[in-house]
């Protein structure tokens, strides 16, 4: 049976779960008992055969040596197939037992009672799965051929029962190792799956609360501010008015970038949409950049920090005045957030404790790519959020070359 994919057919994680019937079909898996082998002590009705007759010395000591191995082997077989009672003790005890019957029958009768040691060395290679199968396969087999030489004198019966012996212990430990391989990695494979389908969720609940977050907030922000001056000032009130459709709309398309995954953020954007948020809501903004120019998924992280903690000040906050600084170097950039509104009470603890399902999804975030986010009060007065991310030069030079090369279509 071949089991080699072509790189075209290797199955996908994401778009489907193999079922069971699929896998099964794919791959038998192992036998779900030990019913499985009990078949295989046909092997033995030459030797009952020989004790019904009558045929053997001792037919009562050999009847029940032929019991004693029908039993042992069943257990074997049945505790060798359930991993956790194939590891215990007794399993072993009862290997143990069942080869000292077949040496005891083999050297006792010799001929078709020799038939026992395949049967033995199946059950060693269903019950031992580690370095010690293959040496105790191989003196099954040496010795096997050892006792047929002495019973029989025949060479090539002498060869014929050490390949079997070796041969049924080797390949029924072979197949059963493979199906519980190919069993874990099904089982791999629809963890795998899951795991992305989780993360999948997860990012999209991150990029859903920021963008809805902020959005909503610049919404209630300007229509307030609308109403408020409309009765003294009816050209500004329409531009606030024309302001909230604008951010409509172009929340209706964060919204579908979201959903597709295909969104990513430009701090720039995110810097001029900060100042419109803030002065509609009577925050004074101050805005200093500095630094070379950031890479793209830099720009991104820090885009959404700036989002989330506009969106607090705008909230919760209070504040008359709210700067934002953005700092960076050729290997890292820092960006700062500080109001001062009413901030935040002290914790006991020394470090600044992350509130909130925005920030603690950019500590997420930014702890993935290397970086670090840290919210807590001011040093002066109000609340203050920081961010901190390398910046990978090689990134900044793709970045560029992208934006200055020719349109290749």
């Amino acid at each position: 049976m071949s089991l080699q994919y072509g790189e075209n057919q290797m199955p996908s994680l994401l778009p489907k779960l193999p079922s069971r019937d699929e896998g099964a079909a794919a791959f038998p898996g192992p036998p779900a008992n030990g019913y499985t082998f009990l078949p295989w002590l046909l092997m033995g009705t030459g030797a009952a055969v020989e004790v019904a007759k009558g045929k053997v010395a001792h037919p009562l000591l050999g009847g029940l040596g032929v019991l004693a191995f029908a039993v042992l082997y069943a257990l074997v077989a049945f505790r060798a197939l359930d991993k956790g009672r194939r590891a215990q003790r007794s399993t072993l005890v009862l290997l143990g037992a069942l080869a000292a019957v077949t040496y005891a029958l083999g050297l006792g009768y010799g001929g078709v009672w020799l038939l026992f040691f395949p049967l033995l060395s199946l059950t060693c290679g269903a019950a031992l799965r580690d370095k010690r199968l293959g040496y105790v396969i191989i003196t099954l087999a040496a010795s096997v051929g050892v006792i047929s030489g002495i019973k029989t004198g025949d060479p090539w019966d002498n060869m014929t029962i050490a390949y079997g012996t070796f041969l049924s212990g080797m390949v029924i430990a072979a197949l059963l190792s493979l199906s519980e391989t190919v069993r874990e990695l099904r089982d791999t494979r629809q963890e795998l799956a899951r795991t992305a389908v989780e993360k999948e969720r997860l990012r999209f609940s991150r990029d859903l609360h920021d963008l809805l977050g902020h959005t909503l907030s610049v919404i209630v922000v300007k229509s307030e501010a609308a109403r408020r001056i409309a009765p003294r000032d009816l050209d500004a009130a329409l531009g606030q008015v024309a302001d909230i459709e604008s951010v409509g709309r172009q929340a209706l398309t964060e919204i579908r970038e979201a959903v597709t995954g295909y969104r990513e953020g430009s701090l720039a954007t995110e810097l001029d949409r900060a100042r419109s948020a803030l002065s509609a809501a009577e925050v004074e903004p101050v805005v200093r950049q500095s630094g070379p120019p950031l890479p793209a998924q830099a720009e991104a992280l820090l885009g959404w920090v700036v989002r989330e903690a506009v969106t607090n000040v705008v909230r919760h906050s209070a504040a008359s005045r709210c700067e934002i600084v953005v700092d960076g170097t050729s290997e890292r950039v820092t960006l700062t957030v500080t109001d001062n509104g009413r901030g935040a009470p002290a914790a006991p603890a020394p470090a600044p404790r992350i509130g909130g399902n925005g920030l603690k999804g950019l500590t997420e975030r930014l702890a993935a790519a290397g970086g670090s986010l840290t919210a807590g009060p001011a040093p002066r007065t109000g609340f203050q959020v920081s961010a901190e991310l390398p910046v990978d030069p090689e990134d900044i030079a793709l970045d560029a070359e992208l934006t200055n090369a020719p349109d290749a279509r």
